[in-house]
């Protein structure tokens, strides 16, 4: 027997008949498999047909349990008929039909992994291969700014490399079959697909991809049937032709094959010859290049390669190049070089992974100093939303609240990305510069009567009341009543805003 004391005093729990009751009962509506089970066949299955009713993808799914009710066969001819329909298909696919069929992809993938895949790994391959075959009709007939439809054909393509090997596709007809896909892919859906394959493929596999890439680079375009080259825009120089666009694809498409070849078969050198000399001074291409041969332990190469972009370039250079060469000076042994870079590119640009290294690489006790000096160099910093960005993450809220106060006229009120979370994380601790930021917003949202922001700079404003009690001293800016009054004498015909304010209340 366990003792329960409550407000009414010592409960026996065990032994109270009711209690035990309701526990059962409650156990009992559990919405979980055993619960369900119980139902008994007969109650599921009406229970299902209800909830599928108008709803297509459940439709779907359902009649793929059926058909694999025989076994894996009969699932994975019921595969087929649906992604050949898929493929037929000519429906536009606008942003309100992407997520239903985004559902529909998903039913048909897990099928094949789940069902298929554990009978016939071989047929399994051969039905995913065909559903991210689906994407170059889908992509072309649908909207995809969001990018989820190319997100879930390149995941489901990434699956093809364990069914490759677990069937144990011959490398040669694997390795036809990926090039053909990839010279005809125009929307990106095979984009990963030699590392995906790398692993079967092999060596011989690899290389029968990169031969066949290169010939395919070396043909010529061919005009249109007739003989005329066909026209397809203008642009200030003149016409645009079919040929020179296809010509220049090609030519990007074999280059990127190439190198995602070179680096399957480790081939540092076969990446590089990839880029002509002036790609290679370029900082991303620097980089990639660096970064090999680091990898391959040519350190004077890769050091060559990260100075072959010009100063000019290197003031804008990414995270990447800067990352790189402070690898190759530590590989070097040339370590006080790279603290100095850490240190220069901190200060250029305020990277907070800069300045991480940087301390990790101190002396004991050091690294506190060099924290406060980078932290006064943060706050006086050019940039102010750079510096509020960077206070604001390290953290140092009493910086950022500083920054706030001293720089209040630089900040953008229309960069609510920033401002809005800087507020919130402000709020605890400081809650006038959390006040000024919110202010900033709704002066910029009033202003250029950005109505879409209504409805945010209504929740600001009540944000500011709730937060004014808070504030011990408003010191030169007015406190929370004025604003309002002001607020509303410059603003009071903007309704929709003052709708919203009435709202919340």
């Amino acid at each position: 027997m366990s003792i329960s004391f409550g407000s009414r005093g010592v409960t026996a729990v065990e032994d109270d008949p009711r209690l035990r009751h309701k526990q059962a009962m409650a156990t009992s509506k559990t919405l979980n498999a055993a619960n369900l089970e119980a139902l008994g066949a007969a109650r599921l299955a009406e229970l299902l047909m209800a909830i599928s009713k108008g709803n297509a993808a459940a439709q779907r799914q359902l009649r793929l349990a059926l058909a694999g009710s025989g076994g894996a066969d009969g699932t994975a001819r019921a595969i087929t008929k649906q992604l050949i329909s898929i493929g037929r298909a000519k429906t536009w696919l606008d942003w309100q039909k992407i997520k239903p069929f985004l559902a529909e992809l998903e039913v048909q993938r897990r099928a094949i992994l789940d069902v298929v895949a554990p009978a016939d790994a071989g047929e399994a391959f051969e039905l995913l291969w065909r559903l991210v075959g689906c994407a170059e009709g889908v992509l072309a007939r649908s909207d995809d700014g969001s990018g989820r439809l190319s997100d879930a054909f390149r995941a489901a393509a990434r699956e093809l490399g364990p069914l490759a090997q677990r069937a144990g596709l011959p490398p040669e007809v694997l390795a036809n079959r990926a090039f053909s896909a990839l010279a005809s892919d125009e929307h990106g859906a095979w984009d990963e697909l030699v590392p995906i394959l790398a692993p079967q493929l092999g060596t011989a596999g690899l290389l029968i991809i990169r031969d066949a890439v290169q010939a395919w680079q070396a043909e010529p375009v061919t005009a249109s049937p007739n003989g005329k080259r066909q026209v397809i825009g203008w642009s200030s120089s003149g016409p645009i032709h079919a040929d020179e666009v296809q010509a220049r694809r090609r030519k990007h498409a074999a280059t990127f094959i190439l190198q995602q070849v070179a680096d399957a078969l480790g081939d540092v050198d076969g990446f590089i010859a990839q880029f002509d000399p002036t790609a290679r001074k370029t900082p991303a291409v620097a980089a990639a290049v660096a970064r090999r041969l680091l990898g391959a332990g040519r350190l004077d190469e890769a050091w060559a390669a990260v100075e072959r972009v010009d100063a000019r370039q290197r003031a804008q250079a990414p995270a990447e190049w800067e990352g790189v060469r402070v690898d190759v000076l530590e590989a070097l042994g040339r370590l006080d070089e790279a603290q100095a870079f850490r240190w220069d590119r901190f200060a250029a640009t305020l990277n907070a992974t800069h300045l991480r290294a940087y301390l990790r690489k101190l002396p004991d006790f050091d690294d506190v100093e060099a924290e406060q000096k980078a932290l006064a160099h943060a706050l006086t910093f050019k940039d102010v939303h750079r510096s509020l960005e960077f206070l604001i993450a390290w953290p140092d809220l009493r910086r950022a609240s500083e920054l706030v106060l001293g720089r209040l006229k630089a900040l953008n009120g229309d960069l609510y990305e920033l401002l809005s979370p800087a507020a919130d994380a402000l709020e605890s601790r400081h809650p006038l510069a959390a006040t000024l930021l919110r202010r900033a917003m709704i002066g910029f949202t009033l202003g250029a009567a950005r109505s879409s922001r209504y409805k945010h700079a209504a929740r600001h404003l009540r944000d500011c009341r709730d937060t004014a009690a808070r504030v011990e001293d408003f010191g030169s800016v007015p406190d929370h009543p004025t604003y309002e009054r002001a607020l509303r004498a410059a603003h009071g015909r903007k309704f929709g805003f003052w709708q919203e304010i009435d709202k919340l209340g």
